[in-house]
């Protein structure tokens, strides 16, 4: 947002006589203390002062984001053309929040972005007071660390240290992720946003790979999708299995018992898979923590609409500008009309890769 809509934002906390005053101030003194703190990338690297591994980092940054407009119709603005150093892990910190027998995620409403399945701050110590304060009313919570946001174009966003320590295949999906939210973006409505923003994301990665022609780091990046895509469907089947007990007429204390239940088989079961395969428990750094109906809402948020992105963009030939244009015509359908076409569309999908499996040896 421009200093007019931020202002503005307090404008309208004040006038309403909101008693989230204070998150909004924490929020606009975040961002300025993220804008002071940056500097032209060109600039950096030419300062006697930048070490090589960083020179390093933001040249491959450089040239990650003139891919990023010239090759995927991205926005060719300042944003991602300047670095700041906020010497500290993450730029912000999310919570969210979920009722203990719901999958519903917790939203707030925010001028100007809508309604979000999330609350973030600046300050760490304020995420975790947010997250006890809602526990305290029944509520199961999940704090994550964000590496990157997306001010939709209103500012030039910067890169920084919170993500450059990643490798480049990683600095290059955050990069066109962010970008994709600068292209779309629907008001109050998270999971098409993330969802969105995800498979630009993916497909960007899929042609920066296939540019710099290196068949095995595809391989790999290609190795890490099916992993990643195996792990969110084994997660799905578990969530099916407690909305079934959250719907259930069970007495509050046996659904209590029967998700923790489930929260046990769903780590176990991961594990002894793993195991069975030969392969590294990859995600169990995941499922150790704050297992909870908040967590795994925040996974649905950025892969419930893949599905129905990935078979937009078959339908068109993998062309960027063209799956914007079909998904800008989703953005402007109503909620619940837009739902059923994703639903629909994710089907497809679904029925495709089931038919691909059943074809392949071994079936």
């Amino acid at each position: 947002m421009n200093r007019f809509r931020w202002h503005l934002v307090l404008a309208t906390c004040l006038i309403s006589g909101c008693s989230s005053l204070s998150y909004y101030s924490q929020a606009v003194s975040g961002h300025v203390e993220v804008m002071l703190a940056s500097r032209p990338i060109a600039e950096v690297i030419e300062d006697p002062a930048c070490t090589p591994e960083l020179r390093l980092k933001l040249e491959e940054v450089r040239a990650i984001r003139d891919f990023a407009s010239r090759e995927l119709g991205l926005p060719d603005n300042n944003s991602y053309r300047s670095y700041a150093d906020l010497r500290r892990p993450y730029v912000t910190w999310n919570v969210f929040a979920a009722p203990e027998f719901s999958l519903h995620m917790q939203t707030w409403c925010m001028p100007f972005v809508g309604c979000v399945g999330y609350r973030g701050f600046y300050n760490k110590d304020d995420a975790d007071a947010l997250a006890k304060e809602l526990k305290s009313q029944g509520f199961d919570t999940y704090v994550g660390g964000v590496p990157a946001y997306s001010t939709l174009g209103y500012f030039s966003d910067p890169v920084l240290n919170t993500f450059l320590k990643s490798n480049s295949i990683d600095m290059a999906r955050l990069i066109f992720h962010e970008l994709a939210h600068q292209v779309l973006y629907v008001e109050g409505d998270t999971v098409f946003n993330e969802s969105f923003a995800t498979a630009v994301e993916n497909e960007g990665l899929r042609k920066w790979l296939a540019a710099r022609n290196d068949p095995g780091l595809w391989e790999k990046v290609t190795g890490h999708y099916e992993q990643k895509s195996a792990f969110v469907d084994f997660v799905s089947g578990y969530r099916a299995k407690l909305k079934a007990i959250y719907s259930s007429g069970l007495p509050v204390a046996q659904k209590r018992e029967a998700k923790e239940s489930v929260l046990s088989e769903m780590k176990e079961n991961y594990l002894a898979a793993q195991e069975a395969a030969g392969q590294p428990p990859v995600y169990k750094y995941w499922l150790d923590k704050d297992l909870n109906n908040a967590k795994l809402a925040s996974l649905a948020l950025y892969t419930q609409w893949l599905p129905a992105f990935e078979t937009i963009l078959e339908e068109e030939g993998r062309d960027l500008p063209k799956f914007y244009a079909r998904v800008s015509e989703l953005a402007q359908m109503p909620t619940a009309e837009r739902n059923v076409a994703l639903r629909r569309m994710r089907g497809l999908q679904t029925a495709k890769t089931l038919e691909v499996a059943a074809s392949s040896p071994g079936h």
